[in-house]
C-alpha cells in the first residue's frame, strides 16, 4: 500500500538556514520508511498492519521574502522532483503562509513545521508512526526550550496558560504549529473561511483523535527569529480573541463594577453630607474618579473594536493570500485547494 506525506514548511527571509534545513528534512523523510518497516505491525492499526511504501511531497512556501530565500529554494526543487514551491506575492505572514501550505497539500498525512530547525525533522518518524496507530492528530509539546531567553521562556509559559484558561476550546498548553495531521483534519482546517487565523487552536477545535508527543526544542540553526516582541504579543492577542469571548464578558464586569464603585461612592458622599454633617472637598478624588471611569471606557471601547475589525475585515471578502506561482508542479501533482485567484503553476 502506498501513502503520500506532505511536509509543510512556511518561509520567511531564511536563506541563512535553507542550504542546511532541507538536506536535513530529506534525510529524516528517507529514514522514515526504515523507521516503519522495523516497527511492530501489530500496534499499525490504522491500515490493518498492510506493509507501507511511503512517497512524500516538500512544500515551502515562500511568504515574500525579501532576501534569496526563493532562489534557493529554486535550486533546491530542480535537484528533487519531490519539492514544492508556493511563492506568494507578497508577505501574509505565518499563520497564512501555513494555511497556504496546508491547501495546497495533497498527502494523506501532512506535517507542519518550521525551516528554522528548532522543531527537529527526525521527530516526523515518530509522528507518523503514532499516525499508523490511529491517531489523527499528533502534536508536539515542547518539554524544553533551548536557546530561549528566560524572559521569552516565561512569557510562553503564562501565554500557553492565560489562553487555557480564557479559550471556550481545549488548547494543549507549550504546544506551538509543529504536528501532523490526517486528511479528514487538512481538509476540515482548509474548509474554515476566516481571516484572523490561530492554527493550533483550529486543530483543537476541529477535534478528532489527538495525542501529545514530548519533545526539547532546539536552537535556531541559523539566522534570527521572525518574532519580535510586537510581533509575539500581536499573535497571543490573536489566539485569545480567535477563540474566547470572555475579553468581552470582562468589559462588561468591569463596567459593572465601577458602576458599582460610583453607587459605593454616592452613598458616602450622602453619609457624609447629612449624617456627619462634612462635605467631600478635594480635586485629587475627583482626578482619580474622572481618570479611572475613562481607562474602564476606552478598555471597553478596545475590545469591542477588536472583535468589530475582525468582523469587518471578515465581511471584506478578500482571498486569503495571493500566489505568485506554484513550483514544481505538474499534471500529475497539482495543488490539492488553492483560495488564490492566480494559478500560474509550473
Amino acid at each position: 500500500m502506498k501513502k503520500l506525506l506532505s511536509v509543510v514548511v512556511p518561509c520567511y527571509n531564511e536563506e541563512q538556514v535553507l542550504n542546511s534545513s532541507i538536506p536535513r528534512i530529506e534525510k529524516a523523510i528517507a529514514d522514515l520508511q526504515t523507521s516503519v518497516d522495523e516497527a511492530d505491525r501489530s500496534s499499525l492499526t490504522r491500515f490493518g498492519g498492510e506493509e507501507l511504501q511511503i512517497d512524500y511531497e516538500l512544500i515551502f512556501v515562500n511568504d515574500g521574502s525579501s532576501d534569496r530565500t526563493m532562489e534557493i529554494l529554486r535550486s533546491h526543487q530542480k535537484e528533487n522532483s519531490h519539492i514544492r514551491i508556493v511563492n506568494f506575492a507578497r508577505n501574509f505572514g505565518h499563520q497564512i503562509a501555513a494555511t497556504a501550505g496546508i491547501d495546497a497539500s495533497n498527502g494523506d498525512a501532512v506535517v507542519l513545521m518550521d525551516c528554522d530547525m528548532q522543531d527537529p525533522p527526525e521527530t516526523i518518524a515518530k509522528m507518523f508512526l503514532l499516525w499508523l496507530s490511529g491517531y489523527d492528530v499528533v502534536y508536539a509539546t515542547r518539554t524544553k526550550r533551548l536557546g530561549e531567553t528566560a524572559f521569552k521562556k516565561i512569557t510562553a509559559k503564562m501565554f500557553y496558560r492565560v489562553l487555557a484558561a480564557l479559550s471556550d476550546t481545549a488548547i494543549p498548553v507549550d504546544t506551538g504549529d509543529f504536528r501532523l495531521m490526517d486528511r479528514r483534519v487538512v481538509d476540515a482546517l482548509s474548509a474554515m473561511p476566516e481571516r484572523d487565523r490561530f492554527i493550533r487552536g483550529m486543530v483543537s477545535w476541529v477535534g478528532f483523535k489527538q495525542i501529545s508527543l514530548p519533545y526539547e526544542r532546539a536552537e535556531r540553526a541559523a539566522g534570527e527569529s521572525k518574532y519580535p516582541l510586537a510581533k509575539m504579543v500581536a499573535f497571543a492577542l490573536n489566539g485569545i480573541l480567535s477563540f474566547s469571548i470572555k475579553p468581552l464578558k470582562l468589559a462588561s464586569l468591569l463596567g459593572l463594577f465601577s458602576s458599582m464603585l460610583a453607587a459605593a461612592g454616592l452613598l458616602y458622599a450622602l453619609y457624609s453630607k447629612f449624617v456627619l454633617n462634612s462635605a467631600i472637598s478635594g480635586w485629587t478624588s475627583l482626578m482619580i474618579a474622572t481618570l479611572f471611569i475613562g481607562g474602564v471606557q476606552l478598555f471597553c471601547i478596545g475590545v469591542l473594536g477588536e472583535y468589530v475589525g475582525r468582523i469587518y475585515k471578515q465581511s471584506q471578502d478578500r482571498p486569503l493570500y495571493i500566489v505568485e506561482g506554484y513550483y514544481g508542479y505538474n499534471d500529475d501533482a497539482r495543488p490539492k485547494k488553492t483560495r488564490s485567484p492566480i494559478e500560474k503553476i509550473e
